[in-house]
């Protein structure tokens, strides 16, 4: 991939040969510049972003030719607006707390060029900034009030950095372009880089050691160098073409994160932040589930107003409340009667403001339809676990009992209603890789939920399909990869 550097002045800049094109707004805005191969990564650094600007209008075109803007025009909404940046700024005030904790002054401004920092003590907090709002030269500000908080984050122009830091803004950019032939095993044989971001310390990952080995073995086969990498690498991103996330997904949480900064990268990535926020959220899926008429268990949304409800007489036991985020079974609760119904939702409701209600539907199994590309990939029925109504009890004392048996089957074998049910239900979130999964009630198929991420284990997703599984998501990856770029 081509990296474009966009500059008012391009006399300011020096870089090594071969990391980067300069080229100035005027030339890039020009309408043979629109021929460009769309295989770009553009870098812009014009001194102003604002409205109807050249700044403006270089991210805006870059969009509109299909490469990648870096910052988006998406950014620079984000940068106008001082509640997104205290709201990403909420996520990451642990790291701001530790990185700021000896400043005895009420304000600090961090400059942070090209995700990197002058101050070598502060690069996990530049690189943390850098992931909220991916742009070439950034000014983050932050303000203690009893806690240290971001309060806002601005982009500057070249004229904008101190002189004594000039040298270094040209250092880190050679670097950041240099990245991408960094790696010490040597890659000429393979066509493009994947990541695959795990963790390590994930108790339950949404696939298996075994099943990491076989996306390896897989994407090698259709011509991907594979490296697996940890939140902790995201300063790493740009050396790659693809980002496969193989860790829990949830929007409060680096996995979205990374995400989001992969995607502004130019990177193709599953799971992508949109994704990511439309499957996290229960509310948001009982919401459009419910507009597209697709058939799902009876579902209310329950606040704080439902703690002093007296009578339950409109609600059906037993019933089931969910936190929004809930996953693998946790954060689930059965109520059986009012009493259980006040003290579960009042306990729940210190983790969200809102809580869905579901009615109880049990059956001996769900349906677990994974969906790829609009495409059925696996079905697999996941059974109960042993004397549960989930299909995971954590509280069983024998790990015999915590999960219940699976059974992979061949999609062609699934009733083609399910099959159907699924495909509609995620081509509400996406194009992505969704698990989709469905109960069977009766004469009623219901739909439970769409989960981005979802678990890929050897010896179970794969028991049908075996390594054309994994060869399928890597042709995907591929696939996606030469469309952005064709």
């Amino acid at each position: 991939m081509t990296n474009l550097l966009v500059v008012d002045d391009a006399s300011r800049w020096e870089l090594p040969n071969g990391v980067a094109t300069l080229i100035t707004a005027s030339e890039y805005l020009t309408p043979q510049s629109s021929k460009t191969e769309r295989a770009v990564r553009v870098f812009n650094l014009c001194d102003s972003y604002a409205y109807q600007s050249l700044g403006y209008y270089v991210s805006l075109l870059a969009e509109a030719r299909g490469q990648h803007a870096i910052p988006s025009v998406a950014t620079l909404r984000d940068f106008r607006s001082l509640e997104i940046a205290r709201s990403f700024g909420a996520e990451i005030e642990e790291i701001i707390e530790a990185s700021l904790k000896k400043e005895s002054a009420s304000g600090f401004t961090l400059s942070i060029y090209f995700g990197q920092t002058v101050d070598q003590a502060l690069g996990k907090l530049g690189t943390q900034i850098y992931r909220l709002f991916p742009a070439p030269l950034i000014l983050a500000e932050f303000q203690n009030q009893g806690a240290w908080r971001l309060n806002s984050v601005i982009p500057i122009s070249f004229d904008q950095v101190p002189a004594e830091h000039r040298d270094r803004v040209s250092e880190f950019a050679a670097c950041y372009f240099n990245k991408r032939h960094s790696s010490k095993v040597p890659k000429q044989r393979y066509l493009y880089d994947m990541a695959i971001l795990v963790n390590p310390d994930e108790p339950h990952p949404p696939s298996n050691e075994r099943a990491l080995r076989c996306f390896k073995e897989a994407a090698h086969e259709i011509g991907f160098y594979v490296e697996t990498i940890t939140s902790a690498d995201a300063a790493r991103l740009c050396e790659f073409d693809a980002l496969f996330i193989r860790e829990t997904t949830a929007v409060d949480h680096p996995t979205y994160q990374l995400s989001r900064l992969a995607h502004a990268e130019g990177l193709v990535v599953i799971d992508d932040p949109w994704s990511i926020l439309r499957s996290a959220n229960k509310v948001y899926l009982a919401e459009i589930l419910s507009k597209a008429k697709l058939p799902s268990p009876t579902t209310t949304i329950f606040t704080t107003r439902d703690l002093v409800r007296e009578h339950c007489h409109d609600l059906t036991f037993p019933l089931v409340l969910k936190l929004p985020d809930a996953a693998f079974s946790m954060g689930v609760k059965k109520v059986a009667n009012e009493e259980q119904f006040h003290s579960g939702l009042k306990e729940m409701l210190k983790e969200s403001e809102l809580i869905i209600g579901q009615e109880y539907t049990p059956s001996e199994y769900d349906w677990r339809i994974g969906v790829l590309d609009h495409q059925p990939l696996f079905a697999c029925k996941y059974h109960m676990a042993e004397g549960h109504w989930q299909i995971y009890n954590w509280g069983a004392k024998e790990s015999r009992k915590r999960e219940g048996k699976s059974e992979a089957i061949h999609v062609e074998f699934v009733p083609p209603a399910v099959i159907d049910l699924a495909l509609r239900a995620s081509a509400l979130i996406g194009d992505g890789f969704y698990g989709v999964d469905i109960k069977e009630v009766g004469n009623r198929l219901l739909v439970i939920e769409v989960n981005d991420n979802p678990s890929v284990d050897a010896g179970v997703e794969d028991a049908a399909l075996g390594m054309e599984l994994y060869r399928r998501i890597a042709r995907s990856f591929r696939r996606r990869i030469q469309l952005a770029r064709s």
